[in-house]
């Protein structure tokens, strides 16, 4: 006890407390969460493990799976270990820039996760669109600037949250009642004027979700406009086939963030306990569903993960 008070005067850290009036049942919400976790982090490590040993699967597409898996892996694996040091071992300190770096990171692999999902919105528009077109205006070169184009975006919305906090002076109270750094949650306990933290953190992320929204929106507009105008009812369900899983992808993602983000800031008759769940979740699901619903909708990748995983259970020569 005398140990945890020294760290409460300590400038140098922060306290995470996990699930406040849930601390008695941490263990028991571990289980589920460390499982989620754990089966995100198969599915998506299979999916890159495949894309990266078959050379039939380096196409646009594929690339932007990877993409997408490595975005996920990122922002569970920034939030999970802490979490679940506090639930096993009650680990909760944490230090001032230790914080800061988690929430560049996790809050960069959201906006990074944002921009992937526009770009396969783009890629379904192309192949359906502009089909005979489709490897010359997607070639895997331009995939990847693409996905630098997204990691550049990601890093400078976000780096201003931390560099703000950091030059902000804290209270003696340390205690941040969630699993994770989140960037307002440590930005409420500052002792300064957090009104430019407030704005930032709250307009910056809508404006980044909208203008994606917007985009996808778009390319899905035209895709159902070209579609419209093929007459054969087999060619629209097949092209329609092509987007579901895209569809399905952005329906784990995107309303989760929103849900998440509008109890943590304005549900204030919501119980404290239901907001950290939910943002907890908002990075777990994504990452457990999204590689299940890439293996059960795509044959071609299904067919490749079957393959490697009969190679591994039964080794050549047996």
């Amino acid at each position: 006890m005398e140990s945890f008070n020294l760290t409460l005067s300590d400038p140098s850290t922060f306290i995470l407390t996990g699930i406040p009036g849930l601390e008695d049942a941490h263990v028991w919400i571990s289980i589920p969460l460390s499982t989620f976790y754990i089966i995100g982090l198969l599915g998506n490590f299979t999916v890159l493990f495949s894309v990266g040993k078959e050379q039939t699967l380096h196409q646009p597409m594929y690339l932007l799976l990877c993409m997408l898996a490595l975005t996920e892996i990122g922002t569970s694996t920034s939030v999970m270990p802490k979490a679940l040091c506090i639930f096993w071992f009650n680990l909760k300190v944490v230090s001032v820039p230790g914080c800061l770096t988690q929430m560049f990171f996790l809050h960069a692999g959201s906006v990074m996760h944002s921009a992937v999902l526009v770009t396969m919105a783009f890629d379904r528009y192309v192949a359906i669109c502009n089909p005979l077109r489709y490897t010359t205006i997607l070639s895997n070169a331009r995939i990847a600037k693409l996905g630098l184009a997204g990691l550049l975006r990601a890093v400078l919305v976000v780096l201003p949250l931390p560099l703000l906090l950091s030059k902000q002076p804290f209270c003696a109270s340390r205690i941040i009642p969630h699993t994770y750094c989140d960037h307002m949650s440590v930005a409420k306990l500052s002792c300064g004027d957090i009104t430019v933290n407030r704005m930032y953190g709250l307009v910056v992320p809508f404006v980044i979700n909208f203008v994606d929204l917007t985009l996808i929106a778009l390319s899905y507009s035209l895709i159902i406009q070209a579609v419209l105008k093929i007459s054969s009812k087999k060619a629209h369900l097949k092209a329609l086939n092509t987007c579901t899983t895209h569809i399905c992808v952005m329906l784990t993602s995107y309303p989760s963030f929103f849900f998440s983000t509008l109890t943590h800031r304005f549900g204030q008759g919501i119980a404290p306990y239901v907001h950290i769940v939910l943002a907890n979740l908002y990075f777990l699901l994504p990452t457990m569903l999204n590689p299940i619903i890439y293996g059960v909708k795509n044959k071609e990748l299904r067919d490749k993960v079957s393959k490697h995983a009969c190679r591994i259970c039964m080794p050549e020569g047996h």
